[in-house]
């Protein structure tokens, strides 16, 4: 952070008064991070947002007088502001979670069953970037999927779901925080014959399947959590699970889906780096069509700037970055080129990996 830069102003919102207390110490002693205000439930909080105009919120999901789904709902519509929500780990968190980055919410935090305390304290620096982030987001309001025009859709297509026997065409793509959205939008967009889809989005594995189920119900392709051994296919798209990396192997003339309980690499498993790496290495001097995509928060742009000269929530929203189809370089963070992602269409034979986690 810049000397002469304010710090990221930030509200607590949680009917724990100890994950309060947490997050508080948490981002007061990260120097770029200042907590504004707590409040115990939403109603308090719409007071305080209100006369303190924050640059970012937390939000619990479980809390008296109004729930967080609902309140993060009526906020997105009237007053569009970056929310990161406070989760649990369980299925049914999985669920709701899943719900609020529908809403708009740009991420989320695991809040542990057991041990709180500790559990909380361990995710601190996950929690500091993911606030960071947050506050880069250009949030949007809530428009909801049109969900009906893909069934309608599939009404017509329906008999072309029967994948081909082709898989000499493979997309890969990478995603980290702000990604689920943008990667929803780019599935639901795939024909049902589009090439197989392998995509690693870094979340917890309890929420994993239900972000999988989710997306199939949405989209024309079959959207499923990865399993080892899986013949990739047209129209067929694999979420690594949240607990193991995802590669792709040869296997004869097909390519399948492989699962590594291996080390974190940045922290992260599964990683985007390990599925790239495999994409581009493991593929020898197969004619294979790779299209790789890293969606990162670069993809939700800053906002405008508000009349006390701070960065302010706008709309708008997360865009998947496209490169022309015959692009042969890989796009690479640069002074002079700050915001790009990494995207690549190439033949494999001259691939090379992309230095993400």
């Amino acid at each position: 952070m810049k000397k002469d830069a304010a710090p990221i102003r930030v509200i607590i919102v949680d009917d724990s008064a100890l994950i309060r207390q947490l997050l508080t110490e948490i981002i007061n002693d990260t120097p770029d991070l200042e907590v504004i205000g707590t409040a115990p439930d939403p109603l308090a909080a719409r007071e305080m947002i209100r006369s303190l105009n924050p640059d970012v919120i937390t939000l619990d999901v479980e809390m008296p007088k109004m729930d967080g789904l609902s309140f993060l709902e009526k906020l997105m519509r009237l007053r569009p502001m970056p929310v990161v929500m406070i989760s649990s780990l369980t299925d049914a968190g999985a669920e709701v979670t899943l719900r609020a980055l529908e809403l708009g919410a740009v991420d989320f935090v695991s809040k542990p069953k057991l041990d709180v305390e500790r559990g909380v304290r361990e995710y601190a620096q996950e929690i500091t970037e993911k606030l960071r982030a947050a506050a880069r987001a250009k949030v949007r309001k809530h428009i909801p999927f049109a969900a009906s025009l893909v069934q309608k859709t599939d009404a017509v297509l329906a008999l072309q779901r029967v994948p081909s026997l082709s898989t000499e065409k493979i997309i890969v793509i990478g995603a980290s925080t702000g990604g689920t959205e943008a990667i929803r939008e780019v599935l639901a967009g795939m024909p049902p014959d589009c090439p197989g889809i392998l995509v690693t989005q870094h979340m917890p594995a309890a929420f994993t399947r239900s972000f999988a189920n989710r997306l199939n119900n949405l989209c024309r392709i079959s959207v499923k959590e990865a399993q080892a051994g899986e013949r990739v296919l047209p129209g067929h798209a694999f979420i690594a699970p949240g607990d193991a990396h995802l590669l792709l192997r040869r296997s004869g003339a097909n390519y399948v889906t492989e699962l590594s309980d291996g080390p974190p690499v940045n922290r992260h498993r599964p990683s985007v780096d390990v599925l790239f790496r495999s994409a581009a290495n493991g593929t020898g001097n197969a004619s294979l069509l790779v299209k790789i995509i890293r969606v990162s928060p670069a993809f939700r742009s800053r906002s405008p700037t508000r009349s006390d000269g701070r960065q302010a929530g706008g709309l708008g929203g997360p865009r998947p970055f496209a490169a022309p189809l015959n692009e042969a370089s890989l796009l690479r963070n640069s002074p002079q080129n700050p915001d790009s992602s990494c995207i690549t269409h190439f033949k494999t034979r001259h691939a090379s990996s992309s230095p993400v986690s």
